[in-house]
């Protein structure tokens, strides 16, 4: 197998966007996709994918209305054979007769006569590489060059039509690549990575530049966000390299899944891309119905609305990490934070006053005072910020509190509460807590600190900034500890104001998201905002939503595994089964299963492929069948639906894998 050489790509790390400190939307070629227009100096385009079946032409275009009312600019609809390929005719002329103008794109995998039919009808094709020309039985095969080049012939025979036909009609085509849909080919020669991801599309890519054929989007999707994130930085930095003409980008995390680990997963991954100016359209892919997808793409995309005005930022001397393969930030260990330890989940309290024990259940933490002790669920934050108000009561056992440095100096009992100074109180070097000091700092501010913080071993600090490139303010500043050599442990500290959940989910998943996909950051903390006349219980749900956020976002970085995953697809046209009931079902019987990454497909197209790194597998087959895997093996086929979810749980009980749920105070 062959690798690529990493120092060769490292030459000039910023080709894969224009300015790490400065947002700009990379500049691509305008792609026409009837009239809409993506890419060049247009707005980021919305777009989603009919999950109602395509030989219903009704339906179909009904969805597609509430889709378009939803927000969404360009819909997608699967053509899995020749037969649905053909309807799209009816689809189409069904919403131009209700006075829908949106344009159509067929979604094939499978059957390139499909492709060729759709090419005719509709404004764009979307076709997978890993699967339209090409096998996937998860075979290791050994290609010499000459081998190689006659299965990339064979490609580009069976590719050609559909491109000529598209620049016949004035067809837009997507070449999207998916990490779990690789060819044993690509595998073969380039493994599991993102490297494979790029040159799956490439191979793709320069038969459409030998053709003169230009109208193309790409796509580089997976359900893993650093995977996803580092093939899309990879893919651009080799078009630049190639000299191939500068693409725009299509950005999604496939399989996000639902509820608020879809929302925070997609924004993990979609974020990331956008602060650096990637992106011209963008699906949230949301096990959900699609009419709940665009207005979370809309949120994600209207945060850049602006953002070219942000404060400069001053550029660190260089970025001495990697952006295409994720390594953590070397650290010291400061008590539970840095070194080899997981990042840490801290919680902004401060703003409640006297707390009580039964409160804690925001943060995880359950008093019964029957038993007269405490419970935690998979969610129990690891510290509390109080601030001037110091917790009454016995903390549970492993949660400690932090406190101003002036409360906390007055405190008799210091064994489970640290002292948080502003950056001139720790530079006068007073009195400090032995183990842990936290300092609060703001990236403007953290230059005349790097002095006082070298070779310290008692410091974490919590990094804050007031521009409005958030992201990339924090990510410079510690890029500068790392030029400096300074190992002190860092937390991200974000304050989104009395904001909505959603945006605060979203803003969290971008700005936190972004950094520890890069390796950097020993936590979060999401600050309460300044006070104001809010109820006690709302500020309580607030403190819940920082709480459960903030585990989410650690999860959806692949940083933090504290709950089941769920690997769901967002239900198509193929689906053979109600993917939201299913979902919700064996999230029911399985969601206590800590860390344990659970594929939920609706067809074998987004089967084992598209769940790649799941370690189980709920796969429709056929009416009312499944299939299950363990891994990308298949351990049973053909299961009836009703009896399904129990042979899976059989199948994870065999592993040593399955716990018995254990009783929830929660929900007592």
């Amino acid at each position: 197998m062959e690798t690529y050489n990493m120092k060769a790509l490292l030459h000039n790390l910023d080709s894969y966007c224009t300015s790490r400190t400065r947002y700009s939307r990379r500049k691509t070629i305008p792609v026409q996709v009837g009239p809409v227009t993506i890419g060049g100096d247009n707005p980021i385009v919305i777009q989603s994918m009919t999950t109602v079946d395509t030989m219903d032409t009704g339906g179909s275009i009904e969805q597609c209305i509430r889709m378009i009312e939803s927000g969404c600019e360009l819909i997608r609809i699967t053509a899995p054979s020749m037969k649905e390929a053909e309807n799209l005719a009816a689809i189409k002329e069904g919403l131009r007769q209700r006075g829908y103008q949106t344009p159509l794109v067929a979604d094939i995998h499978f059957t390139p006569n499909a492709a060729e039919i759709a090419a005719k009808i509709v404004e764009k094709v979307r076709i997978n590489p890993g699967n339209y020309a090409d096998k996937k039985k998860f075979e290791l095969i050994t290609y010499t060059d000459e081998s190689y080049q006659e299965e990339l012939d064979r490609i580009r025979e069976r590719f050609l039509p559909l491109v000529r036909i598209c620049k016949e009609h004035g067809t837009a085509m997507r070449i999207g690549t998916n990490h779990g849909s690789l060819s044993d080919r690509i595998m073969s020669r380039y493994g599991d990575t993102p490297l494979g991801m790029v040159e799956s599309a490439l191979e793709f890519l320069r038969i459409c530049e030998e053709e003169n054929f230009h109208q193309i989007v790409i796509s580089m999707k997976s359900s893993n966000t650093q995977v996803m994130v580092q093939a899309y930085r990879l893919l651009v930095q080799k078009l630049e390299e190639g000299g191939f003409q500068p693409y725009p980008l299509h950005l999604g995390v496939t399989e996000a899944g639902d509820g608020e680990d879809g929302r925070i997963k997609s924004a993990v991954g979609i974020g990331t891309l956008l602060e650096d100016g990637l992106g011209d359209t963008v699906r949230v892919s949301l096990t959900e119905d699609p009419e709940f997808e665009a207005p979370v793409a809309q949120a994600l995309v209207a945060r850049y609305a602006g953002r070219a005005e942000h404060a400069p930022i001053a550029a660190p001397a260089a970025y001495p990490y990697d952006p295409f393969s994720y390594k953590k930030r070397e650290t010291v260990e400061v008590a539970n934070f840095g070194g080899a330890n997981v990042p840490r989940v801290i919680v902004d309290m401060s703003r409640l006053g006297d707390l009580s024990p039964k409160e804690m259940k925001a943060v995880g933490h359950f008093y019964l005072p029957e038993l007269d002790k405490w419970k935690m669920n998979d969610l129990g934050s690891d510290y509390i910020y109080t601030g001037e108000q110091p917790i009454p009561f016995m903390l549970p056992n492993g949660m400690k509190q932090i406190q101003s440095w002036e409360t906390w100096k007055q405190n008799a009992d210091r064994k489970n509460s640290f002292p948080a100074f502003k950056a001139a109180e720790w530079l006068a070097q007073s009195e400090l807590h032995p183990e842990l000091n936290f300092v609060e700092v703001d990236t403007e501010e953290l230059a005349e600190l790097l002095p006082a913080l070298r070779e310290r071993k008692d410091v974490v600090l919590l990094l804050e900034t007031k521009n409005s490139h958030a992201m990339p303010a924090l990510r410079a500043a510690l890029a500068t500890l790392m030029v400096e050599g300074i190992q002190v442990p860092v937390v991200p500290s974000l304050n989104y104001g009395d904001q909505s959940a959603d945006k605060t989910m979203l803003y969290a998943a971008t700005d936190v998201g972004g950094l520890l996909i890069d390796g950097l950051g020993e936590g979060v903390l999401l600050r309460m905002a300044a006070k104001s006349a809010q109820p006690r219980e709302q500020l309580l749900d607030m403190v819940k939503l920082h709480n459960s956020v903030s585990f989410g976002v650690l999860q959806a970085a692949r940083t933090r595994m504290t709950k089941t995953e769920y690997i769901s697809c967002p239900s198509c046209g193929r689906t053979l089964f109600d993917l939201q009931e299913t979902t919700a079902m064996i999230r029911k019987r399985t969601d206590h299963l800590k860390g344990v990454k659970i594929g939920i497909m609706g067809c074998i197209v987004n089967g084992p492929g598209e769940m790649a790194d799941a370690d189980y597998g709920y796969v429709g087959s056929g009416k009312g069948k499944i299939t299950l895997y363990k891994g990308q093996e298949v351990i049973k086929r053909s299961v009836p639906s009703e009896r399904a979810v129990d042979e899976l749980i059989e199948i994870i009980r065999q592993d040593n894998k399955w716990i018995e749920p254990e009783f929830n105070p929660e929900q007592a």
